[in-house]
């Protein structure tokens, strides 16, 4: 299967996360920061990002910057996930180039559509 990669402050989300994606077949790394997770993306290329908005070192916008920004990993898939439903949040996180926009609480078949989705395009982050 694939490698996702989690960046969430939130022990026991980044917990959740990663029990549900091993039991559907992925690959799991994880990073509790933003800078910790730019610097597994940039040495492991997972094929998707699942990351929160709102962190301590950088934030999720920082982090899809960072990620946007490097030629090693411009074109990994990138989703949010996050508390913030905002309207405005949302358009900026995918004007600025994520894939996806997910909030919490999140619906599993949701969550498992949007990885579906997004480990099949041949666009992500183009």
């Amino acid at each position: 299967m694939s490698h996702i990669l989690v960046i969430e402050d939130e022990d026991a989300i980044r917990a959740n996360l990663r029990r549900f994606l091993q039991l559907e077949g992925h690959t799991v790394s994880e990073a509790a920061n933003g800078r910790d997770g730019v610097e597994q993306a940039r040495a492991r290329l997972p094929d998707l990002i699942i990351c929160d908005l709102m962190m301590p070192e950088l934030d999720g916008f920082e982090v899809l910057r960072a990620v946007r920004g490097h030629p090693a990993t411009r074109h990994i898939a990138f989703c949010f996930l996050t508390a913030s439903a905002e309207k405005d949040t949302r358009h900026i996180g995918l004007a600025q180039g994520a894939d996806e926009y997910l909030t919490k609480p999140f619906d599993l078949a949701e969550m498992r559509a949007a990885i579906a989705r997004l480990l099949n395009s041949p666009s992500c982050g183009d």
